[in-house]
């Protein structure tokens, strides 16, 4: 592999798929087609990742995917067959959806995570050679699957790809024969639960233009625009195209028939009204199974820079949706039978026990992230904040052997970024382990990058300013800290966000404003201990004795056996040397 900047050349097994007579079926059924179309992504994107692929661009009714492996994207494909003619069998005919698969091995640019290239472009052409349900691969694919992929292969000899210079021989595998030969591994209608983006997924209708003028349709379209944008950044949400959620512009609409029609647990609806020089945005957010509205708010902006507007009104739904969705997906998760856990459920609960910053609460987020692994062993986001759970859990004094939690961490953190690399919240945390292990260039430029791939995610905003207290950098940790609280002003985690910020204050000496953050944070969690390391140590800076050696009694409690040397052998990078000045200051043992 090569990189230049912000683009990598590499080799890889290319996956390509469209729906043959897409058009004819969305002119015959539009909202029926974009219906079982998303049933049928949520099977074919299943398959892809459980076969260790990455879903790199998809379009309307198109796929395209990369495999380290030719084998895994063949494997793959084959079973995507099997299961997608398994669903037809259960439809009338004219509700039939049959896909177009093309692999080939080759050279790839890989730019913000899209794919391009001769190797795209070969892929592309072998999917329109193959048969509706069937599969056509180059002959360097084959030649590296033979004998090693269950199914019968017809040569069908060399063949002029569109703007492809030398004719190819490909390789096809029809639909009977994969029908024949391929169990799927993602069965239908069984235990198995889908890839967690679908389950946490929305729809965003058309907002209605409420103020009477037809010409401010384009303001209302662009308000959506932005939002659904800035939706689809959160890559474990499944956010509804516009071509799709737009198809009920300007129709009355029953919201649970929404949802069932586009596949979705939520949507989010709207007007937009305009008088006097001024615009007035209401939003709500529904759950489609019940109708029940969730949130609801409205924005007031001038129209003097309706770009700007637009941005922030984008902005401020989503600083409220994310967060409202998530507590939403953990009570879910929560009123789950233990039986009827899937890896998905297991991570929401662990994320609620991970929020609560207590030992006894992050010790039990790690067993249920461990135990999602178990049932789903390539679960990206599980296996990272099992890695930040250690990481955590070292933070507070409670780690029996650092260095090789340490190396577990690395461990999880790795295998997540293997199976997406371009996962925000994944990169972030692997920029705060990184750093705290103290590669601080390898950690920088991860964190900057999660932030570059969503700009609205308010924990990589809080992970990114750890990363920078942990790398000396504390005027950019304070930054990072203050665009993370209002994007999520009611997060869990805010005392996680506070403590950081009080360490950067401690850094730059600014030990009273430290004090104030700290004093917040404790309001949010009063088991945190490093909370109350910050708080003694800025009290003993500041001379307020009395009450720096009442905070280190606390921290003690909490950390019985924490001795400055402890404090620096723990994690030298990771705490400031004022910090352990003050706590010494503070009376805590050498």
């Amino acid at each position: 592999m090569t990189k230049t900047g912000n683009t990598e050349r590499r080799l890889v097994a290319v996956f390509a798929a469209d729906v043959d007579g897409y058009s004819r079926l969305m002119g015959s059924d539009e909202v029926g087609t974009l219906r079982d179309l998303t049933e049928r992504r949520q099977i074919l994107d299943g398959l892809i990742t459980s076969h260790r692929g990455r879903i790199a661009n998809t379009a309307g009714d198109s796929v395209l995917a990369e495999f380290s492996s030719a084998v895994d994207a063949v494997q793959c494909a084959v079973e995507a067959q099997a299961a997608l003619a398994e669903a037809n069998d259960q439809l009338s005919l004219e509700r039939h959806i049959k896909f177009r698969i093309g692999v080939h091995v080759g050279d790839v640019i890989v730019r913000a995570g899209d794919l391009f290239g001769d190797g795209v472009n070969i892929a592309a052409r072998l999917e329109g050679l193959a048969e509706p349900g069937g599969i056509s691969i180059s002959d360097d694919a084959h030649r590296q699957v033979r004998g090693k992929v269950d199914v019968a292969f017809e040569d069908i000899g060399a063949q002029t790809l569109k703007n492809i210079a030398e004719p190819m021989r490909v390789w096809r595998i029809r639909e009977n024969s994969v029908a024949a030969s391929a169990k799927p591994a993602y069965p239908l209608g069984g235990n198995v639960e889908p890839h967690p983006r679908e389950r946490c997924s929305i729809a965003v209708l058309p907002f209605q233009n409420l103020s009477g003028d037809p010409e401010q349709d384009y303001f209302t379209d662009g308000v959506v625009d932005d939002i659904i944008t800035a939706l689809s950044r959160f890559r474990y949400w499944f956010v509804i195209a516009r071509n799709s959620s737009f198809t009920y512009k300007g129709r009355a609409v029953d919201i649970k028939q929404v949802g069932r029609e586009l596949g979705v647990r939520y949507v989010l609806e709207g007007g937009v009204r305009k008088a006097a020089g001024k615009v007035r945005i209401t939003c709500q957010l529904v759950d489609a199974a019940s109708g029940l509205n969730l949130w609801a708010d409205r924005f007031e902006g001038d129209l003097t820079d309706i770009f700007v507007l637009q941005d922030e009104v984008a902005v401020k739904v989503i600083s409220a949706v994310g967060p409202k969705v998530t507590r939403t997906e953990i009570e879910r998760a929560a009123q789950q039978a233990p039986r009827n856990l899937s890896a998905y459920d297991l991570h929401l609960r662990g994320v609620q026990q991970y929020f609560t910053g207590t030992p006894a609460g992050v010790a039990e987020a790690l067993r249920l992230f461990y135990r999602a692994l178990e049932l789903d062993p390539r679960y990206g986001r599980a296996a990272a904040m099992a890695g930040s759970c250690i990481i955590l859990n070292i933070g507070m004094g409670h780690s029996v052997d650092v260095k090789s939690e340490a190396q577990e961490a690395k461990r999880l953190l790795q295998l997540a970024l293997s199976i997406d690399e371009n996962d925000v919240d994944t990169l972030a945390l692997g920029g705060h382990i990184t750093a705290w292990a103290g590669d601080f260039d390898t950690a920088i430029e991860m964190v900057d990058r999660s932030i570059a791939l969503n700009p609205n995610s308010a924990a990589a905003w809080r992970l990114r300013g750890w990363t920078y207290q942990y790398v000396g950098h504390a005027e950019e940790a304070v930054r990072s800290f203050e665009r993370s609280i209002p994007l999520s002003p009611l997060d869990p985690m805010l005392y996680s966000t506070l403590t950081g910020m009080a360490l950067a204050f401690i850094r730059l000496r600014r030990f009273d404003e430290a004090v104030v953050v700290a004093e917040k944070a404790l309001r949010k969690n009063q088991t945190y201990s490093p909370i109350y390391r910050c708080l003694a140590a800025a009290l003993a800076h500041l001379g307020r004795d009395a009450e720096a050696k009442e905070a280190l009694v606390r921290l003690l409690e909490l950390e019985p056996d924490l001795r400055i040397s402890g404090v620096t052998a723990k994690g030298g990078l990771r705490w400031p040397r004022l910090l352990v000045e003050g706590l010494h200051k503070a009376g805590l043992p050498e």
